[in-house]
């Protein structure tokens, strides 16, 4: 009898999870075939009709977590059809992997008046082994056409119980439905987390009665969770943006605490002592930090031999790490190779080379940690709790005195204390030998760039002179960089006055390309013929000769999240030109003066027309990195002024 009503029970319990489950596969509607726009976003190259996830705790199998998705997709346009390919990340480590049970996937297109259904081959699915902890799934579905409808569903098993399977409601095309529900047992405490500013249309929870039954031994109760929206609009990435993954709405699941049937409590979010000690013992980490100050020990004597100054010494370590190695273009924040293999061997990843810094430093008794950080398309860290998983980066946090200067040696174009902008997200963590701390990560200097215009309109209609461009800061570093791509100063002047419309060089001197302590100057004696010419007597002529910006960056209505520049900028354009005194000009443009609220940035523009001589002062300043969604508007509306005073054009008329 106790049997059998361990069975009704159980059989009970399935019988109410499985009521009004998602959707059916393969009811595929004439009307779906016949959608021919989605009228909320017209632009959309397709939409999902309908999506349906669901998670739960298996009771066999180890208790793993199966993730059970279906969608239907409607193809708008022939850029559509490429929603047909798809990706599923499946994680793993040394011991565990996720992976893809029973892929079902068809399309569904009109054919002589009649519907077709186009199903997927099984064997058709792959596994690509991307790195160390992610595999890829992949399939293609056939027949993909525009106008027609593509269905997929998929289970997949995933032994990882920290990190419950997350949901992205929102995505890079509208959605019309979407649901997803959990079924979590009691016994698993998770923190939810709803991210982004859509509403849920279903947020719905209930208590079923013994569903957890590991072994058959036990029984928990288990929470369903029922979370969904509808009308979803597509999130569109703009320009100014960290990872998407920060601002998209979703709903994440974070593993707090185990209670064990024997009344044993595990928790699962540790401290960070527990992560610090750890990390000081990680083989890959803090063990590679103590053995990489014996390898790079008589390198690092040559070089700071005799030398007291700790600044100075600390330069001269980051600049022979930094020329020592070649970066293999992998992020990580662990030795990938162990810091004497990749040392050998002169290459390595972001682990190999900033762990192999801070050895060097540390061996030279600086006071160096290293910084565990996450880049901006890798997203922000949780900053509540440890979750080491959120990191992708370490660079090395060097104290001098009362300064602070952070150093990442994979780059050679960059200088002594200047971070790539891929590293200037949020916070990072200092590993010290004691204990972890927080610290901002803010940039070190500017994006700036000077162009001053020196010029003289002859007789001849032809206007001669100099033009000296100044790059500073992070400008130099880019400067540098596509000088290095060219691979010849020619060719990188070469490509730069092929954008400056009617300019030819008769002479031109680069100075400090590759003095990373100095800005990067190009001077260029020019000719340039004045365009639109109206007739023999009028002429129009642009001083904006070099524009700064094609389009204004920012083109939404609205914006929900913040504007992040990473740095901040400064342009400033000086233009002197001497005209013949037989000519004047027409119309001066008036002078534009704008500050974005609370010093975040501004915007001059100012002619000066005195005898012959004209002069033009133009300056954009965007003082700060980050801008609230609640100051979009102002800064919209700066950039077309930007935008606006590029457009500037002069009238040069004959005086009668």
């Amino acid at each position: 009898m106790r049997a059998l009503f361990t069975l009704l029970v159980f059989t009970n319990s399935l019988l109410c999870i499985g009521q009004d489950h998602g959707f059916p596969f393969g009811q595929v509607t004439y009307r779906e075939l016949e959608i021919k726009k989605y009228d909320p976003d017209t632009t959309a190259a397709a939409v999902i009709l309908d999506e349906f996830g669901e998670a739960y705790v298996d009771n066999n199998n180890d208790h793993n977590i199966i993730f059970e998705y279906h969608v239907k997709i409607k193809v708008l346009k022939q850029a559509g059809v490429s929603y047909g390919d798809f990706e599923i990340p499946l994680r793993k480590n040394e011991s565990n992997k996720e992976k893809i049970i029973g892929v079902k996937a068809s399309s569904f297109n009109f054919e002589n008046g009649s519907m077709r259904e186009t199903k997927l081959d099984p064997k058709k699915v792959y596994t690509q082994n991307l790195y160390k902890y992610l595999d890829i799934a992949k399939f293609a579905v056939p027949n993909v056409q525009q106008g027609g409808v593509i269905e997929i569903s998929y289970k997949l098993e995933s032994p990882f119980f920290r990190n419950f399977r997350p949901w992205d409601f929102q995505g890079d095309i509208p959605k019309i439905k979407s649901e997803y529900w959990t079924l979590i047992p009691a016994n698993y405490n998770y923190t939810i987390s709803l991210k982004g500013n859509l509403p849920l249309s279903k947020d719905e929870s209930l208590l079923i009665k013994n569903c957890f039954t590991p072994g058959g031994q036990a029984y928990a109760d288990c929470s369903r969770m029922k979370f969904g929206m509808k009308n979803i609009p597509a999130f569109i990435e703009e320009d100014f943006m960290t990872a998407k993954s920060n601002f998209l709405s979703a709903v994440n699941f974070e593993l707090m605490e185990v209670n064990r049937f024997d009344g044993r409590k595990d928790k699962i979010t540790r401290e960070w002592k527990d992560v610090d000690e750890e990390l000081r013992e990680s083989s890959e980490f803090g063990v590679q930090i103590k053995r990489g100050k014996d390898i790079v020990d008589a390198k690092v004597e040559q070089l700071i031999a005799g030398e007291t100054d700790p600044l100075t010494k600390a330069q001269k370590i980051y600049d022979f790490i930094k020329g020592w190695y070649t970066w293999n273009d992998t992020y990580g924040f662990y030795s990938e190779f162990g810091i004497k293999k990749a040392f050998d061997n002169k290459t390595g990843n972001v682990g190999d080379i900033n762990l192999s810094l801070v050895a060097a430093l540390k061996y030279a008794a600086l006071d160096a940690e290293p910084m565990l950080l996450s880049t901006r398309r890798n997203g922000l860290v949780t900053d509540l709790y440890p979750v080491i998983t959120e990191f992708n980066y370490v660079v090395a946090k060097l104290n001098i005195g009362d300064k602070v200067y952070l150093l990442d040696a994979t780059d050679p174009h960059y200088p002594f204390g200047l971070l790539p902008v891929r590293c200037l997200n949020g916070k990072g963590r200092v590993m010290n030998s004691k204990d972890s701390y927080w610290y901002t990560i803010k940039p070190s200097n500017r994006e700036k760039t000077v162009s001053f215009y020196d010029l003289k309109l002859g007789d001849d209609g032809i206007i001669r002179g100099s033009i000296q461009y100044t790059y500073s800061g992070y400008d130099a570093v880019f400067q540098r960089k596509q000088i290095n791509k060219f691979g010849d100063d020619r060719e990188y002047v070469h490509d730069l006055v092929n954008k400056l419309p009617g300019v030819s060089v008769k002479k031109y001197q680069l100075d400090n390309p590759a003095d990373l302590k100095k800005s990067v100057v190009l001077k260029m004696d020019v000719e340039i013929e004045p365009i639109n010419k109206l007739d023999g007597e009028n002429f129009l002529f642009n001083p904006m000769i070099k524009k700064s910006w094609e389009t204004n960056p920012f083109k939404s209505p609205e914006r929900l999240y913040p504007v992040d520049f990473g740095v901040p900028i400064e342009q400033i354009t000086i233009f002197n030109l001497e005209y013949p005194a037989q000519y004047q000009v027409e119309g001066v443009p008036a002078k534009i003066g704008m500050t974005i609220p609370q010093g975040g940035g501004q915007f001059n523009f100012d002619f000066q027309n005195t005898g012959n001589k004209l002069a033009m002062n133009n300056s954009l300043f965007i003082s700060k990195p980050v801008f609230a969604s609640q100051e979009y508007h102002s800064l919209k509306e700066l950039f077309n002024h930007v935008l606006a005073s590029q457009q500037t054009e002069l009238i040069f008329s004959k005086k009668k």
